[in-house]
């Protein structure tokens, strides 16, 4: 990242020792003692060159993390003291500042609630009102959530040393697990004391660590390095996922779907014909596509088709592809859409020892005016036995 910033690689050896002594021995003491001219000389810039450094040495992330409250609690002052570019107020940066503050007045808002219950953890007024507050935090992770999907993979394109990234979504995590475990605590009413006010002490922290590095250290160095109109198109994509608390004032651009050299621009994505036919005939689903003059004009062909498709019917009258039976059901799914009443229908089915779910969903564009009807079908028999949960791999 050096062409990018101005981290200075004696600094960056300086930074790599004290590091290292608190990973060896716990503590600074010796390192701060023996320092005291350099610890100002420090800049943000050295701080995500230094955690780049450290991840490619392969140290633990768990290590990491305590490593990074320590080191930048050695240097906190002259990091918060470094001047920083400010961001626009409704930029994509500003609105999420905008959200951390909002963040800040939420904890400010749980701090007395949960003195309250620390006093008297058996209240169920005090419980109650807490459990509140703590689903009004939750919202914030949406915050996390945007960082992860629209800020990170920008900065892993814009800059060689962004391994800094890990630890930070790692905390991120830290945090979901936390306010997770809080609420589910409150909910159920049967409350670990000393687990419980531990997690929230490490919520506290570990939210206020990150709108500290974010403001002081990460989104500086992103108004430096990163061009002015991808932090644009990031402000859109952040408002798509849905900021926690203050929403940008934003103009809903219309995606443009284009086509260059074979390759057909989604507006999620780039991608060429061949691909997009392997994406939906590779999904475990049948999916036919009627449009808004009730033809059929697609149906993919996974490996092994539900209810059989030919060619033959591309162009047909979507009426004339049922029987007498059944077609009025189908025409009233059709009419039901166009107007608006309803947006989706479901039925499922046994047959030939399969479980068969059909569901029809109304397609419409951004106006909302209707471009016809998907049918996707599928079996869901392995899926109607799922129970309780499967986090691990076991092949």
């Amino acid at each position: 990242m050096s062409e990018f910033t101005k981290t200075n690689e004696k600094r960056l050896a300086k930074l790599k020792e004290v590091s290292k002594q608190i990973l060896e021995t716990g503590n600074a003491h010796s390192f701060v003692l023996a320092n005291k001219e350099f610890i100002p000389t420090v800049i943000p810039d050295d701080f995500i060159a230094l955690f780049d450094t450290l991840v490619k040495e392969e140290y633990p992330v768990e290590n990491l993390k305590k490593l990074a409250s320590k080191v930048l609690n050695i240097f906190h002052i002259p990091i918060e003291a470094y001047p920083r570019i400010e961001p626009v107020a409704d930029s994509f940066l500003g609105v999420l500042e905008q959200n951390n503050r909002e963040m800040v007045l939420v904890l400010d808002e749980i701090r007395p609630v949960f003195k309250a219950f620390v006093k008297d953890p058996a209240n169920d007024t005090i419980q109650t009102k807490l459990l509140n507050k703590f689903r009004k935090l939750k919202v914030f992770v949406k915050h996390y959530t945007i960082k992860e999907n629209v800020l990170f993979p920008i900065i892993e394109k814009a800059w060689p040393d962004y391994r800094c990234l890990q630890i930070m979504w790692s905390i991120h995590d830290d945090i979901r697990s936390n306010i997770k475990f809080v609420i589910g605590q409150l909910e159920s009413g049967a409350i670990d004391i000393k687990t419980f006010n531990r997690c929230v002490g490490d919520i506290f922290f570990n939210m206020m660590a990150i709108k500290f590095r974010e403001e002081h250290i990460l989104f500086p160095v992103i108004l430096s390095t990163i061009k002015k109109e991808e932090l644009e198109i990031m402000n859109q994509l952040g408002f798509e996922i849905g900021y926690p608390y203050i929403q940008p004032r934003t103009t809903n651009k219309e995606e443009q779907v284009s086509v260059s050299d074979g390759f057909i621009n989604l507006g999620t994505g780039i991608l060429n014909a061949e691909q997009i036919k392997l994406i939906f005939n590779h999904l475990p689903v049948d999916i036919t596509y009627v449009d808004e003059n009730d033809k059929v004009q697609y149906f993919s062909t996974p490996p092994k088709r539900i209810f059989p498709r030919t060619t033959a019917i591309i162009g047909r009258e979507v009426k004339n592809c049922h029987p007498p039976e059944s077609v009025h059901v189908v025409e009233k799914i059709v009419e039901s859409f166009k107007s608006g009443e309803k947006e989706k229908a479901s039925f499922w089915i046994k047959m030939k020892g399969d479980f068969i779910l059909i569901q029809y969903f109304a397609v419409r564009d951004k106006s909302g005016k209707y471009k016809g009807v998907i049918e996707v079908s599928q079996e869901i028999s392995d899926i109607k036995a799922l129970e309780g949960e499967k986090r691990l791999l076991d092949w």
